[in-house]
């Protein structure tokens, strides 16, 4: 019969179903080969005591630490009403902070017994808030000496002189994580190493066992320095192996070149500009018009930050692939800006827009608009308009993607901002070409070149980054708002005196406020100190600052579950200057032009990433006056909340905010995909710190896909690759 590979074998043989199920569960952790790729993520001293001061809100941790003392109060309660209730609370310390821990009912009596000051201890559980205190509730803990021999045994158990703290969860603490681990260890020894020899010998990396054994059982950091530094590589080249495999595929399909005629629709275009075009935007178009000029699809990425010119560069490119007798699609992620960018690029054509056939001479070609919100009568016309090939450009939703959709010749597909979009959506669109369309991708999100070649790795990158002529710089400030109230005051004051210049403004809030949600799930931020309240809505603000400091004012409100129409009258008004003040979601975050808006004030500022702030920040100083942006945030002086925000204030550079994003959330799935389980996840490669490993990972990756597409002669690869691509995820990279 055959036997199970080692790492394949089911946990719940290996530890038993009950151990097995949460490991399922919880962690998404199933064969003992995903076990033994659950890493520490980081390692204790014994007689080096954790950071308490930086432990973070809402997540569930693990501590060293020993107690400084412990008080058993008794209290009366509806329970207990004569005062027989018990609360013990014991303060434990590291030197660099305390925390309080409580235990209430019956579960003081153990603890009581065990928890005396300067016992030393590893503890568990989620940290909370409470009376603007940290403290765990009933956490989980395990003595790390004392009398009896398990506690002796126990700190045997962590190898060495260093105690693994694993990522855990309130069901299963770190030390039985560790505990399971070490019995799944020796199985190490039959990992199959990914990695071909010569590159492993080349680069004086360890074999893929030792690196196991080494990050699971360290006797010393230089063992635990040289575990990383070895599955730092294999997840860097499997990945790149596999993003080299998609690279190679797309350079072997076929594709329909698309040269634009010499004296055509662009050259029209381009005779009608008002400006030139910057460096940026020619060097960029040029290397767009030399990718389309080939027999294999074009697919690259075009970064830039906001108000760069992207829709300029990707409308010269639509029309060139009309010039030369092909479509162009553009996919937008909302309604608003798929409106918006039609409107936009009709305008930039004028009567460029209004043509009657495909590859007519100088009269043009017809720009359709297809979202799903559109009369029968009009999504008809504009279908049949496609069909025909009468339509040279269409602007749509996803409602582009639906069966029903069919063109006349499909040869380029523009995507704005692809982290808004489905792969399986991009896929369909792909499908409607009579031979793959070419595909650009837009983004205003600045990708650091690392995560570019980890994300967006099977695509070719281009990069806008000088604003064109004309664009007003933005001043950022963050407003205190508790610690100081006259600041937000004066916030309102400056939006009055900007609407008094003839200007206007946007304020931006985190919810919409007529959601019927338990005020718990409304409680997003880790860190909030106001913790009971939920986060500020757009409805309660609109009303407030019109009854209040804005009165007077013409204020409206923007927001996802308003009705198509609504929105686009909305957006009508406010562009034609009759609202003063638009009080409104993240749907105004990408793609919404009104360049005489110059403020905007983002309320509960910390609830929003920092690239987010730096899109919605974007849509102030886009005409000639300067921009002024407010970032209001009850946050206290000295919490991660307030350094992000301080951090966005002080830089326009959107690649220098998108490094500091990432630091920040490096512990997430760099992918994209979040949490899709514990096993798809980058775990010991940092995007930022590893650049060098990933720019090499890629070239060595590049060279054996070119010598071994297939790699026939690399078995354990072929292994990894197929543990990293789980079908979802080989979906979810083929589409960039």
């Amino acid at each position: 019969m055959d036997l199970v590979p080692a790492l394949e074998e089911p946990l719940k043989k290996v530890l038993g179903p009950a151990t097995a199920k949460v490991m399922a569960e919880h962690l998404g952790l199933h064969s003992v080969g995903d076990l033994l790729h659950h890493y520490p993520r980081r390692y204790e001293e014994r007689g080096q005591l954790t950071h308490l001061a930086d432990l973070p809100m809402d997540e569930h941790v693990t501590v060293v630490a020993q107690v400084a003392d412990a008080r058993l109060h008794t209290f009366a309660s509806a329970k207990a009403p004569r005062g027989k209730g018990q609360r013990l609370e014991v303060t434990i310390t590291d030197g660099s902070g305390r925390l309080q821990l409580v235990f209430f009912g019956h579960g003081v009596h153990k603890p009581h017994k065990e928890l005396l000051p300067g016992t030393r201890a590893m503890f568990a559980g989620k940290v909370s808030l409470f009376n603007r205190r940290l403290q765990l509730a009933h956490p989980a803990y395990e003595l790390l000496r004392g009398a009896d021999d398990d506690a002796a045994e126990a700190v045997e158990t962590w190898a060495g002189a260093l105690i693994p703290l694993y990522p855990a969860t309130a069901k299963l603490e770190s030390w039985k994580i560790g505990k399971a681990i070490q019995t799944v260890l020796p199985s190490a020894q039959e990992a199959v190493d990914p990695l071909p020899d010569s590159l492993r010998q080349g680069r004086g990396l360890v074999p893929l066992p030792e690196a196991l054994l080494k990050i699971h059982r360290p006797h010393t950091k230089a063992d635990i320095a040289d575990a990383h530094a070895r599955l730092k590589w294999d997840e860097a080249f499997v990945l790149q192996v596999a993003l080299a495999r998609r690279r190679h595929a797309d350079a072997q399909l076929p594709a329909v070149p698309r040269k634009p005629a010499p004296d055509g629709l662009l050259s029209a275009f381009d005779d009608r500009l008002p400006f030139t075009l910057t460096d940026g935007q020619q060097k960029v178009s040029k290397e767009i018009f030399d990718d389309l000029a080939t027999d294999h699809p074009m697919h690259r990425l075009l970064q830039g930050e906001v108000g760069s010119g992207k829709t300029m560069v990707a409308l010269r490119a639509m029309l060139a692939v009309v010039d030369a007798g092909g479509q162009a699609a553009m996919l937008a992620p909302t309604e608003v800006l798929a409106q918006q960018h039609h409107r936009s690029i009709v305008e930039m054509m004028g009567e460029l827009a209004e043509g009657g056939m495909l590859g007519g001479s100088e009269q043009g070609t017809k720009v359709v608009l297809l979202t799903g919100s559109m009369g029968t009568a009009a999504r008809r016309q504009a279908m049949l308009d496609l069909v025909t090939g009468e339509a040279g450009i269409v602007i749509g939703t996803h409602a582009l993607i639906e069966d029903k959709v069919q063109f006349h010749d499909l040869g380029l597909v523009v995507v704005d901002e692809q982290h808004r979009f489905g792969v399986e959506q991009r896929d369909a669109l792909r499908g409607k070409g009579k031979q793959p369309p070419h595909l650009l991708v837009m983004t205003a999100t600045p990708i650091p070149r690392t995560v570019a070649m980890t994300v967006f790795g099977d695509l070719e990158t281009s990069v806008l980054d000088q604003l064109p002529a004309g664009r007003s710089p933005i001043a950022s400030h963050v407003v205190p708002a508790a610690d100081k109230p006259h600041f937000l005051t004066r916030a309102w004051e400056r939006v009055r005196e900007e609407v008094e210049n003839g200007h206007q403004a946007y304020v931006v809030c985190p919810r919409i406020g007529d959601e019927e949600d338990d005020p718990k799930k409304a409680r997003k931020s880790a860190e909030d100190e106001a913790e009971k309240r939920p986060p500020l809505a757009v409805l309660d603000i609109a009303d407030q600052l019109a009854k209040g400091p804005l009165s007077g004012l013409r204020v409206e409100v923007l927001h996802g579950r308003m009705h198509p129409d609504d929105k686009d009258a909305v957006m009508r008004r406010f562009a034609a200057g009759e609202t003063h003040v638009l009080v409104a979601t993240t749907v105004i975050e990408v793609g919404v032009n009104v360049p005489n808006a110059t403020a905007m004030v983002i309320m509960d500022a910390d609830r929003f990433g920092v690239s987010q702030l730096h899109q919605l920040r974007g849509r102030v100083g886009r005409g000639s006056a300067a921009g002024l942006c407010l970032l209001v945030s009850e946050m206290p002086e000295a919490s991660p909340a307030r350094q992000r925000l301080n951090a966005v204030a002080s830089t326009l550079d959107g690649f220098e905010l998108s490094r500091i994003d990432l630091e920040q959330r490096r512990e997430g799935d760099v992918l994209g995909q979040a949490q899709s389980g514990a096993r798809t996840s980058l775990r010991v490669l940092a995007v930022i710190e590893d650049e060098e490993i990933i720019a090499e990972a890629r070239q060595e990756a590049t060279a054996v896909v070119e010598a071994d597409p297939e790699l026939t002669g690399l078995p354990g690869l072929r292994t990894a690759l197929d543990a990293l691509l789980d079908e979802e995820r080989e979906q979810y990279l083929e589409k960039g």
